[in-house]
């Protein structure tokens, strides 16, 4: 974890939060080792602040203890699906109540956030789990429900564990704009039972996708075990 762009301040705090976005959009995957002295070198700082920020991404479960040291958590399937299961309850929730405490301005964020994704051109796998965690955090933030957010935010937090984004299957970045954009046109309409809906159906067809994935992934890794054994 030693390549990234360091950060310009020095502090715990800073440490945290440069990690933590990096680890979210997947500029590290899962497996990857984290160490105190190498990151201390990377930001200029004690191994003190450094020690503080990993204790906080341990408390996140953004890294974990390994017999040496601490990794970006592997992939644990079952936990992932039992992610996508809860999202999908909270994400449908997340945009009813989006619908009905809108206000002005988080309807320009929702369409400028919107028209920034569809100007991408083939955008790679990295920008586009950037751009929708943005999307889905906009929505969120349309619910005007700390509770509700704060639960969001945990959630998703776990899904960087998969190794690749579900938008990158396919032709699912384009699909997936337009059932942002249909979500954007329920919220502004304060249609709540409509915006569930919507939300409801994009979190289970990422589900679908996440399960194929990870079929495939599992597949690959036996294949490659049953090469290694001969």
């Amino acid at each position: 974890m030693t390549n990234a762009i360091a950060s310009p301040r020095n502090d715990g705090e800073s440490i945290f939060l440069t990690l933590r976005g990096e680890i979210l959009s997947g500029v590290h995957p899962p497996g990857t080792p984290v160490r105190e002295t190498s990151l201390a070198e990377r930001f200029g700082v004690s191994r003190t602040p450094v020690r503080e920020a990993l204790s906080r991404l341990q408390q996140e479960r953004l890294l974990e203890r390994v017999a040496r040291g601490l990794q970006v958590p592997q992939i644990d399937p079952q936990q992932v699906i039992q992610i996508y299961d809860m999202r999908i309850l909270l994400e449908a929730e997340a945009a009813g109540q989006a619908a009905k405490s809108r206000q002005f301005a988080d309807l320009m964020q929702l369409e400028a956030l919107l028209q920034r994704d569809r100007a991408l051109e083939d955008p790679d796998d990295h920008t586009r789990i950037v751009t929708n965690l943005e999307f889905h955090a906009a929505v969120w933030n349309c619910a005007h429900n700390p509770v509700l957010r704060d639960l969001l935010d945990r959630l998703s937090t776990h899904l960087i564990h998969a190794p690749h984004s579900t938008l990158s299957v396919s032709d699912r970045w384009a699909e997936s704009l337009g059932e942002h954009a249909a979500l954007v046109q329920a919220i502004e309409a304060q249609d709540s039972a409509a915006a569930s809906t919507i939300a409801r159906a994009h979190m289970e067809k990422a589900r679908t996708l996440r399960l194929q994935l990870l079929k495939q992934n599992a597949l690959r890794n036996s294949t490659i075990g049953g090469h290694a054994a001969r």
